[in-house]
């Protein structure tokens, strides 16, 4: 399971290493930077906190060009820069440095909420009111040029140290309001990820727990599937014997019985059969959610099949006085199919239809030609970029019963589902019979679905798919 995160207010809202960078984005300093030293004319240069240059509005003065042509004015300005970018002033203050060449430096911190996140760095510059350059430059080396320092001396931007103050005061000012908006984009961003970060937690946990509850099921699933089949063989032996003996006796290989014992064999005989079917049933249902039922397909007529079935019931129909016919269309195609196992479905719908069916009804069995869509699990395979039907047989078992209500038509497909499940429901039944319908047209990769019979009745359609796999 996923621990939340723990965050500090602080690190929402700042970082614990926010960077000037992160805050304001670069092209807006340089351009900060270069609007200032088109106003005041002094070079102004812009550093983080970990001294990364973010912007730089600067251009070599004459004065320190020329002592760049020098060797020790190089080395008199190496050390001035080293020492201008060593300093660090606190928070809202500033701190300046005199060059070897008298001209002025100001860094000021730059910070916000209390933090320092880099530094402003203004300058060179020369106080007016200073009488020249430094007299120390031409003792640097002999080869300094006195006058050309005194005049390059005068090049650079003059400014009182008050002023240069408020122009970095300024800046830093200007900035603030950069940061506040750089910040403010910060703490939604951050509060936008946070957010993000808790929905994907709680995703997280949630996917945790489904996963355990799925993994549960399919154990109890199986279990169950074991139970049933294991159950229903271990009842199916002595139930075939009990069914046996009733035979025997209602043929009288133990002597004659009265009437009152015969009545009771049949009884017994009867609910035998009963019990058989469901034991049956049940060893069905389990083969097929186990995945262990194999079919023994072929090519096979289906009509035949249809009318055969339609006799079986012929008996059961005539005693109910309902009448049952099959209607075809000539020419029908074959399908590649289980012939015991389609027969266990037409015979379990039908005789579904003729129970619910009451007399003077009538149950239909209609075979025609029809096509299959393609199932989703095809795609990929070469053919369904031709075709994305396939040629079918659909077999429509109509009657004129109760039907089913709308809101049953997908339920009554549940194992041990029955729409009436009361005690005192009217029709008997276990609900496996259209559960392992479902199953075996499923193995044919076909579908079944049950349809109103207007003005009244069910129709459940059953689609079966052709040996052929494309269609003209």
């Amino acid at each position: 399971m996923a621990e939340a995160p723990v965050t500090l207010l602080d690190e929402l809202t700042m970082g614990r290493s926010v960077e000037l960078e992160s805050l304001v984005d670069k092209g807006a300093l340089r351009e900060m930077a270069e609007s200032a030293r088109e106003l005041f004319g002094v070079s102004l240069r812009i550093f983080s906190e970990s001294g990364n240059l973010l912007a730089d509005a600067s251009g070599e003065p004459p004065l320190y060009a020329y002592l760049d042509e020098h060797k020790a004015g190089r080395d008199a300005l190496a050390s001035v820069i080293s020492a201008v970018k060593s300093l660090e002033p606190e928070p809202d203050t500033e701190a300046d440095l005199t060059c070897v060449t008298g001209a002025r430096y100001i860094v000021r911190a730059i910070s916000y909420d209390g933090r320092r996140l880099g530094r402003l760095i203004l300058g060179p510059y020369r106080d007016p009111a200073a009488p020249g350059p430094s007299a120390e430059l031409t003792r640097l080396d002999a080869g300094i040029d006195g006058a050309r320092v005194a005049s390059a001396w005068l090049e650079l931007p003059a400014f009182p140290d008050q002023q240069a103050r408020r122009i970095v005061r300024h800046l830093c000012h200007a900035l603030d309001l950069i940061l506040f908006s750089g910040h403010k984009a910060l703490l939604t961003s951050n509060m936008h990820l946070m957010s993000v970060q808790e929905s994907y937690r709680e995703l997280a946990d949630k996917n945790a727990k489904l996963q355990h509850a799925f993994d549960r099921l399919k154990e109890l699933d199986r279990l169950k599937s074991n139970f049933l089949g294991t159950v229903s063989h271990e009842l199916r032996t002595p139930l075939t014997s009990i069914i046996g003996y009733s035979e025997m006796l209602k043929e009288g290989i133990a002597g004659e019985l009265t009437k009152e014992q015969q009545e009771f064999v049949h009884t017994i005989h009867e609910k035998g059969e009963q019990l058989l079917g469901l034991i049956k049933g049940l060893l069905d249902l389990s083969k097929l959610e186990s995945g262990t039922m194999s079919l023994r397909k072929a090519e096979i007529d289906i009509v035949p099949l249809i009318r055969d079935v339609a006799q079986t019931l012929a008996p059961a129909a005539r005693k109910k006085l309902v009448e049952i016919s099959v209607e075809s269309e000539p020419g029908l195609p074959t399908v590649w199919a289980d012939v015991e196992r389609l027969r266990q479905v037409f015979l379990n719908l039908s005789e579904n239809a003729l129970k619910f069916t009451p007399e003077q009804g009538r149950v239909t069995l209609s075979v025609r030609a029809s096509v299959l869509e393609r199932r989703a699990d095809d795609e990929g395979r070469g053919l369904v970029l031709f075709s994305t039907k396939r040629p079918a047989i659909e077999v429509r078992v109509i009657d004129t019963g109760i039907g089913v209500p709308d809101a049953e038509k997908e339920r009554v497909f549940d194992a041990f589902y029955q729409v009436d499940g009361s005690a005192t429901r009217e029709h008997e039944g276990t609900g496996l019979g259209l559960s392992i319908v479902r199953r075996l047209i499923d193995a044919h990769d076909g579908t079944v679905r049950v349809e109103d019979n207007v003005p009244r009745g069910a129709v459940f359609v059953v689609t079966i798919p052709c040996r052929r796999t494309t269609i003209a």
